[in-house]
């Protein structure tokens, strides 16, 4: 595809991100910023959250490993809408009863400071890894097929794209980005519709036939049962419904746009109505990624060393205009869904967690921290981008799952410890637990294989990382009189 057409695309929709952004973000304040001054309508939160949760890493990761891992990414997605409904009775309520902004601040009312500089620490941490992750991908495919034919260097071409998230998030923040985000979904779901006609259309199947070839190919098998294997059915489900808890509940990207909406009820509608279809979505995905596996065994295509690079380089390449048209309009929504909004949550997190700015100091000077602050993070997001560039070896979808294994287990031991038991912890020994017990868990899934007979740890690390940190918790706290979950 003419590199021209690509960049007139992008500039398009571009241009159309910063009209909603001047729309949206004029007088806005801090309240704006932060949540939206709790008018998010609650269909447009969900339908915004679908492009943040999928973002390149199922546009483009998730086709590409069908042909090793078939339909086993259906078992995950299956747990995660278990995992959704426990956030809506759970974590929900305790956020709004306790009207916060940032959802660090229960760990502070329930444990102390150094457990809310903790939590939030590790939230930066697996964001700033995760959104790198997810736009490392979409910016490497924008650069492999359009920047490199022009001469740009691949980071220049990162911190361009940085810089027009910049440009549309730093003001309006969380008002801005309900609305850029449901526009983005839409674009993301549009273009993975759009591949799917474009690749029936090569292979001359209509809608039956499509879906007799799919379902009939080796690559439809969606449950596995090799208690071993890292894609065992309850590793996966399981896995999956603490992923979601983990990476959306406790993910204060994630909740604080469902913070934003009027009430309580709207918020738990929104979670409801995202994880089904949440569930729908991920099916064409993965039925796009069948049917690109189909085509080129069809053709003879040899398939790239990098799996990541199947869907763009059949997209842009064999598979005609269409189908290029449609790669391009669902990356470029995947490469801005995936990072300009963990801007806005980083900032959140560390002005109110770390500098506890919301709680006094001129409008003024306070807004020119967080706008500072803003753009620290956007310069950080774009060097570990880099960092990925020069080492990653595997596909982008299992390097974020690790990434939320390691850095959201002790998240969510901390969670679960303060809302089920009514114990007193050592505020100040929260910090060194939570570093001991990802530590712990790598020692395990590092001889697994020694110590439980070629058992290999799959997602339910995540489960087995909490597991520690919540006993680390039990081992150094004592009993309490009151109850402290009900803060």
């Amino acid at each position: 595809m003419d590199p021209f057409y690509v960049l007139l695309s992008i500039g398009i929709y571009f241009g159309i991100l910063l009209f909603i952004s001047w729309v949206t973000a004029r007088k806005a304040d801090s309240d704006a910023y932060f949540l939206g001054n709790h008018a998010s309508p609650w269909l447009v939160v969900a339908l915004g959250m679908i492009g943040d949760s999928l973002s390149g890493v199922t546009f483009i990761s998730v086709p590409g490993k069908v042909g090793t891992g078939q339909f086993s990414y259906m078992q995950l997605v299956f747990g995660y809408f278990f995992g959704y409904m426990i956030i809506t009775r759970v974590l929900l309520p305790l956020y709004y009863r306790m009207n916060l902004t940032s959802i660090y601040s229960y760990l502070r009312e329930r444990f102390g400071v150094y457990s809310e500089r903790t939590g939030s620490g590790l939230f930066i941490l697996s964001r700033l890894l995760g959104a790198a992750a997810r736009l490392y991908l979409a910016v490497g495919v924008l650069q492999l097929f359009v920047f490199q034919q022009l001469g740009v260097p691949f980071g220049l071409t990162v911190f361009l794209i940085i810089g027009l998230m910049l440009l549309y998030t730093y003001r309006g923040g969380i008002k801005t980005l309900v609305w850029t985000d449901m526009m983005q979904s839409g674009f993301l779901i549009l273009g993975v519709v759009l591949s799917i006609i474009a690749i029936s259309s090569q292979l001359n199947m209509g809608f039956t036939d499509m879906v007799n070839t799919v379902s009939g190919s080796s690559y439809s098998k969606t449950f596995f049962w090799d208690w071993k294997e890292k894609n065992f059915f309850f590793k996966e489900f399981l896995g999956g419904i603490f992923i979601a808890v983990a990476m959306t509940g406790l993910d204060q990207n994630m909740m604080q746009k469902n913070l934003s909406c009027r009430s309580l009820a709207d918020a738990q509608k929104n979670i409801r109505l995202f994880s089904i279809i949440l569930v729908v979505v991920n099916v064409f995905f993965l039925t796009l990624g069948a049917l690109l596996w189909i085509y080129s065994e069809q053709i003879g295509i040899p398939i790239p060393e990098k799996t990541d690079h199947l869907f763009p380089s059949l997209a842009l390449g064999p598979l005609g205009a269409m189908a290029g048209l449609a790669f391009i309009l669902g990356l470029t929504a995947a490469t801005f869904s995936s990072a300009d909004s963990v801007l806005t949550t980083l900032t959140t997190a560390f002005y109110i967690d770390f500098l506890g700015l919301d709680k006094g100091g001129e409008q003024v000077n306070r807004k020119r921290r967080r706008i500072q602050i803003h753009f620290v993070f956007a310069i950080l997001l774009g060097l570990v981008i880099l960092l990925f560039h020069a080492f990653n070896q595997q596909a982008i979808i299992d390097t974020v799952l690790l990434v939320a294994a390691y850095t959201y287990g002790p998240m969510l031991g901390l969670f679960a410890f303060g809302i089920f038991t009514k114990r007193k912890v050592m505020d100040k020994a929260v910090p060194f637990i939570c570093i001991l017990s990802p530590v712990l868990t790598f020692i395990l899934s590092f001889f697994s294989k020694q110590l439980f007979s070629g058992y290999q740890f799959g997602n339910e690390l995540l489960i087995v990382n909490a597991g520690f940190t919540f006993a680390g918790l039990f081992f150094t706290s004592s009993p309490s009189q009151t109850n402290p979950s009900r803060l």
